[in-house]
């Protein structure tokens, strides 16, 4: 048994086929077919039940997937003991989250070129099942939703000031641009406004953005998130509310995983 084939049975398995899960790997799909099939030989029992339209775990593959995921991080850990930090990251984003986490990634490549980062959506509810299961390495949430202790390990970052970004129009004039519930931004607006009247919802900060800089609407943003949108005029609040992030990660951490809380920090 090699470490190869527990992390392609690992990719089928996240990714819920061979197609996803070659892409994933950047393989062709025949290979991660045959590497499957080889593996199940060398077991004597299926680990995939295989569909027309799908593919989901036996009995068999529901109790060697998560001894496949501990083995490879094992071989992640004692490979990072012996050689400068590298090594694969797989964060959790919650929707609306860090809107300056392309700077993060990007220094983080500046200091440790060989980590590499895997990013997937969690919605808050995911974020304890994520960890739990090793779906995720480090997963981003709000301070205010972490999950119960016991989970892992928090890692407050620091408090960001929420600031409104509008075109030069006066904002009072415009409604106010809305995410969907479950986004953070979205929890934040409504604990720091909670009378404000009806908006405009879309989800993607980018589209709020443009709606603001058409004068078709205020959004109330992130200060690190406005900075992205130069062409909006941004303003402070005479009390500004302010929201954190937090990360959330296992005690037995990677080095891999260390850089990039660095980062973050």
């Amino acid at each position: 048994m090699e470490l190869r084939q527990l992390a392609v049975v690992v990719a089928v398995a996240e990714e819920g086929g061979f197609t996803a899960a070659a892409q994933r790997l950047r393989t062709g799909q025949s290979t991660v077919s045959t590497v499957v099939r080889a593996l199940e030989r060398d077991l004597g029992t299926p680990l995939f039940h295989r569909t027309t339209h799908r593919v989901v775990l036996t009995p068999a593959g529901e109790a060697f997937v998560p001894a496949a995921r501990a083995a490879l991080q094992a071989a992640e850990r004692a490979r990072a003991a012996v050689s400068p930090v590298s090594g694969t990251v797989r964060l959790g984003v919650c929707p609306g989250l860090l809107a300056d986490l392309p700077r993060v990634l990007a220094g983080l490549r500046q200091a440790h070129p060989g980590v590499q980062v895997e990013m997937r959506q969690l919605r808050p509810e995911e974020v304890r099942c994520g960890l739990t299961e090793s779906l995720v390495d480090v997963a981003l949430t709000t301070g205010d939703r972490t999950p119960e202790e016991g989970s892992g390990v928090v890692t407050l970052l620091p408090p960001e000031e929420l600031v409104l970004a509008t075109a030069s129009a006066e904002p009072s004039s415009v409604p106010l641009v809305g995410f969907p519930p479950g986004w953070a931004i979205r929890q934040a607006v409504d604990r720091a406004f909670p009378d404000r009247r009806g908006t405009l919802e879309v989800d993607d900060l980018a589209a709020a953005a443009g709606l603001a800089g058409a004068g078709l609407a205020a959004c109330v943003l992130p200060a690190s998130a406005a900075a992205r949108f130069p062409e909006l005029a941004v303003r402070r609040f005479g009390r500004p509310p302010r929201w954190q992030l937090a990360a959330v990660h296992r005690g037995d951490s990677s080095p891999a995983v260390a850089a990039l809380l660095a980062q973050l920090g």
